[in-house]
């Protein structure tokens, strides 16, 4: 897949955007572990890019994953991760099987105001003792006429603080574990929603992270995402958009990694001659940069086949695998050419070797994309 002059064009909008109205502040955002995200998405959203491949129906643009990918690409300009996390989350993450399997009402209420930018979403489903092995999460919704009561609670909830509405994994029967899930839309003012506190991270600092609660809160069952006991499914389906789009979204912060490394270790002398001059130094970033463009051919290939309609379980597995492998090779590697320097909070680096971080743990860590890569070639292991 290549990018047309369409695709490049999106790119450069949302880069203008960025230059002018997201960089000159992420510093303070950063400082200040938030950054304000309706005033920001209302920016994406005045310019389409909150629903690039959701339907024009609803305020989207109609256009395919091709260009959601673009759009992640470019992202990647943004001189953090937190904020490309948290437009991920509004967009791949929460919002997804919303579009696919909503009813009408329910794309109304909740994905056209997302499309616009109005609404902030987030993702619920992991839980203290339910991170990757989603089919563990305890939260439930139980049938009160024509309601469901909700209790229980999510963690490590991305933009939890100021969402609008949750799309939230809750079990809705006692059956097992890969049917006894929905996916249901819970506005975050409903009574009995507590959220308990923002959460202190090593990265990601200006994305606000949430604890949050569920004491009988009560919304209508119309507010459920399609079927009842197929959410399970329909949050795997989330899960590949979600994967490649933060798979994309890394391509750009590695390049300028090793762009800026080059240039510094050209700058810095040690004993005569600048780092650059050191054959090892030269050939590592080299390498480094080789491998960022193997993780691109491989998002490029995955978006294809995805907008062809054929399932890219074992390619998302594997650019989300590798995404977050490579993006810590490239932050350690960097990082060590510069030095003491780069141990400072006030070198670039310094962010992207904490923000990175977490892209081997969440959306399914390292361990669990293998589980999946290893069984889509037909390996199983003994319980």
């Amino acid at each position: 897949m290549i990018y047309n002059e369409e695709h490049i064009g999106l790119q450069e909008t949302a880069r203008r955007l960025i230059d002018g109205e997201v960089n000159p502040h992420v510093d303070r955002w950063e400082a200040d572990g938030i950054f304000p995200a309706h005033e920001v998405f209302a920016k994406f959203g005045q310019l389409g890019l909150l629903g690039i491949d959701k339907s024009e129906a609803y305020g989207g643009m109609g256009l395919s994953f091709t260009y959601a990918l673009a759009f992640a690409e470019a992202l990647g300009e943004i001189h953090c991760l937190g904020i490309p996390l948290a437009i991920g989350v509004q967009i791949n993450m929460a919002t997804p099987a919303l579009a696919l399997h909503g009813s009408d009402e329910l794309r109304e209420q909740f994905l056209r105001p997302s499309i616009s930018g109005e609404y902030v979403a987030c993702l619920g489903v992991s839980e203290p003792g339910a991170g990757s092995d989603v089919s563990a999460i305890r939260t439930t919704a139980r049938k009160d006429g024509d309601d469901y009561v909700i209790d229980g609670g999510k963690l490590w909830t991305t933009s939890g603080t100021q969402a609008d509405w949750m799309c939230a994994l809750v079990n809705t029967n006692e059956g097992s574990p890969h049917t006894s899930k929905s996916l249901i839309c819970i506005p975050m003012d409903t009574r009995g929603v507590i959220v308990e506190r923002k959460l202190d991270k090593l990265g990601m600092r200006c994305s606000d992270t949430a604890q949050i609660f569920f004491d009988s809160v009560r919304v209508p069952q119309r507010y459920r995402i399609g079927e009842e006991g197929r959410g399970f499914v329909y949050q795997m389906e989330q899960f590949q958009e979600e994967r490649l789009f933060g798979a994309a979204s890394l391509l750009k912060p590695m390049e300028k990694a090793v762009a800026d490394a080059i240039e510094y270790a050209r700058e810095r002398k040690a004993f005569g001659r600048s780092i650059l001059d050191n054959q090892v130094v030269r050939h590592r970033l080299g390498e480094l940069q080789t491998e960022v463009e193997l993780l691109r051919a491989l998002c490029y290939r995955a978006a294809a086949e995805y907008t062809k309609g054929k399932d890219i379980t074992l390619l998302a597995s594997m650019a989300k695998l590798k995404s977050g492998r490579l993006s810590r090779e490239v932050a350690d590697s960097c990082l060590q050419y510069y030095g003491g320097t780069g141990f400072m909070n006030e070198t670039p680096i310094s962010r992207f070797y904490r923000d990175c971080r977490v892209t081997s743990i969440g959306g399914g860590a390292d361990e669990i994309m293998l589980e999946i890569i290893a069984k889509r070639m037909g390996m199983t292991g003994r319980r």
